[in-house]
């Protein structure tokens, strides 16, 4: 018998379907509610869209946080990273011909036709390079493509610093894989495969934390040096909420600025014969700097100065988080955002617009010798990146969204999940 969306729908609503919410999302208080409401509202939507009584699947890929590690990962260099609660989620069903249509909300409706995976000019920055970049490199890893109908709905904000992006990629690497490869891919492959469709049909020259992060899911160290190496690691932050302020800028316009930073970090790395700073060390970097600045960039130098310590402060942090120390926790997260801001420079792009470094100053007056703070992902604009003491929550958020608008603030958990087929 043909299950329907209204029995997916009474299963959501079944004490099983309310623990597998709570599990996916660190619910409590009042927003299992909302989650419950935000699933029951995409399969009403995926009935109306598609004409079909028929049960989706209903497949999540989560947002992620960087903890250290900015910018480093296209170096081949170390990070650290969780999983949050924040999620891209889709209800699809399997088509029987090579089409796809994909409906999300707030976005035009994609749809394409799977049987060309050619890179289309046109498509680039678009969805749909990333739908036939995807199922391009799974043909030629030789496993199954098919079409599919889908919609989509997303809490992860577009331009935050927490990974849309990445979310969206993972969201349909995990989709062919479920509807047809009975969900056989590696975390790490899959990652892998979304930064392929980013990088060569989308046009962005991204690293592969983003990526790696939503597909493993938890708290992670990733080593980038050749194969990358991931370790789970686990921490108790009791006491302290994650607290991501929006800014409210955007990352949309901001590809050119991001490709600065690895680019002048791989002229560095060829001033001494190598394609990526990891082959490079540090004593060179200092032994040469006359010639390195003479080849590249004052600019190029201090990024380069960064990435080195960088890496010392990832192995740092591994072993705090493996020691439980808290305080060192937080010292070294301080450390990573101030070299963001001094020699990485990407706390903003335009110096008529510094919201973040407005963020990070109220953070230091608020948080100091309680908390910690930092940039948040790429950088430029978008997110910052708070550990509040929960005593000092209510009145961390209450100022911040003084500043930046009603529901700036973010109170995150870690989600222990990667990409997954919740139902």
């Amino acid at each position: 018998m043909m299950k329907t969306a209204s029995d997916l729908m009474l299963t959501l609503k079944s004490a099983a379907g309310m623990e597998r919410l709570a599990r996916l999302y660190g619910c409590k208080d009042g927003k299992m509610a909302h989650q419950l409401e935000r699933y029951m509202h995409l399969l009403k939507r995926h009935v109306d869209l598609f004409g079909s009584e028929e049960a989706p699947m209903i497949i999540s890929a989560p947002g992620r946080t960087e903890l250290c590690g900015n910018h480093t990962d296209h170096n081949n260099g170390l990070v650290m990273a969780a999983a949050v609660n924040l999620d891209t989620v889709a209800a699809v069903r399997r088509r029987e011909d090579m089409r796809v249509r994909l409906h999300s909300e707030g976005f035009p409706a994609v749809e394409i036709d799977l049987s060309d995976l050619s890179i289309r000019p046109e498509e680039m920055g678009k969805p749909a390079s990333i739908i036939r970049g995807i199922a391009n490199r799974l043909t030629e890893m030789g496993l199954k493509i098919g079409g599919f109908d889908a919609n989509a709905t997303s809490n992860v904000l577009t331009g935050s610093g927490l990974s849309s992006s990445a979310a969206f990629e993972v969201l349909i690497v995990a989709v062919f894989d479920a509807l047809y490869n009975g969900m056989q891919i590696d975390p790490v492959k899959r990652a892998e495969i979304s930064q392929y469709a980013e990088n060569v049909y989308f046009g962005k020259p991204s690293g592969l934390m983003d990526q790696m992060a939503s597909s493993v899911g938890g708290l992670v160290a990733i080593d980038f040096k050749d194969t990358p190496r991931v370790t789970p690691l686990q921490m108790d932050l009791s006491g302290y909420s994650l607290v991501v302020v929006n800014t409210g800028g955007s990352h949309d316009d901001l590809t050119a600025d991001y490709a600065a930073v690895r680019q002048e970090m791989h002229d560095v790395a060829r001033c001494f014969g190598e394609e990526t700073l990891r082959r490079v060390r540090p004593e060179q970097l200092w032994h040469e700097m006359p010639r390195v600045i003479r080849e590249t960039s004052d600019r190029a130098a201090l990024r380069a100065f960064h990435y080195f310590n960088e890496n010392d402060r990832v192995q740092a942090l591994i072993k705090a988080v493996k020691a439980n120390d808290v305080e060192s926790f937080k010292r070294i997260l301080i450390e990573s955002g101030r070299s963001s801001w001094m020699y990485l420079q990407n706390v903003y792009a335009n110096p008529a617009n510094q919201s973040l470094g407005v963020a990070l100053s109220m953070a230091e007056f608020m948080l100091k010798d309680c908390g910690a703070w930092r940039v948040h992902g790429g950088g430029f604009a978008g997110t910052t990146l708070n550990l509040v003491p929960e005593d000092q929550e209510d009145r961390f958020v209450r100022h911040m969204n003084d500043v930046f608008g009603d529901h700036a603030c973010h109170v995150l958990s870690v989600r222990r999940e990667g990409a997954a087929i919740v139902f």
